[in-house]
């Protein structure tokens, strides 16, 4: 059991018997005193792949799923399909862009990722934290850019587009956060 205020992205839930793995949460502070924060949660039935939203209180305690992890390999893909390798038997799976979601924003070829099998198959691939990523197009830089909050459009080798700070150039590498597909910083 684990308390709702301390779910966290990519977790696996059973919710009525079914399994579910959390795609966001929202955190909802109450108005008035004495009123509890709600988390508003939208779910991916790892069956069906339907997505569900549902609010919890704070202090709410909810069943974890019984999953097991392994380490994969990201290596192609061909057409709304995406193949990986399991690293430790070196079986290859593919996973429908259904699936995948907003994930395929960060995948590289190459990419190791975390699988989550139930019952022995590959439900869904979860993502590193942060990932580095190449910029390949961007708004040239400003010579007297300053280091403020000022940023511009840039497009990513896998095609996603971002915020960036001015002072960056195509080419650079960047940290780039999976969760909320933000701007981190230079990679060093």
């Amino acid at each position: 059991m684990v308390q709702a205020s301390k779910i966290k992205k990519n977790s696996v839930l059973d919710i009525a018997g079914k399994l579910h793995i959390v795609d966001t949460i929202t955190c909802q502070s109450p108005s008035a005193r004495g009123g509890s924060t709600l988390y508003k949660i939208r779910t991916r039935d790892l069956i069906t792949g339907q997505k569900t939203d549902h609010s919890f209180k704070s202090d709410e305690m909810l069943k974890e799923g019984e999953y097991e992890k392994r380490p994969v390999e990201f290596s192609y893909i061909e057409g709304d399909n995406y193949t990986f390798m399991d690293l430790e038997t070196y079986d290859q799976f593919q996973l429908n862009l259904d699936f995948i979601g907003d994930d395929k924003n960060f995948l590289l070829e190459g990419m190791e990722l975390t699988a989550l099998l139930i019952e022995g198959i590959v439900k869904t691939v979860t993502l590193p934290d942060t990932v580095q990523l190449t910029v390949t197009e961007c708004d040239p830089s400003i010579k007297s850019a300053s280091a403020t909050a000022r940023t511009k459009n840039a497009v990513l080798e896998t095609g996603y587009n971002l915020q960036v700070p001015e002072y960056l150039e195509s080419g650079e590498v960047i940290k780039v956060d999976t969760r909320s597909g933000e701007f981190i910083s230079r990679a060093k």
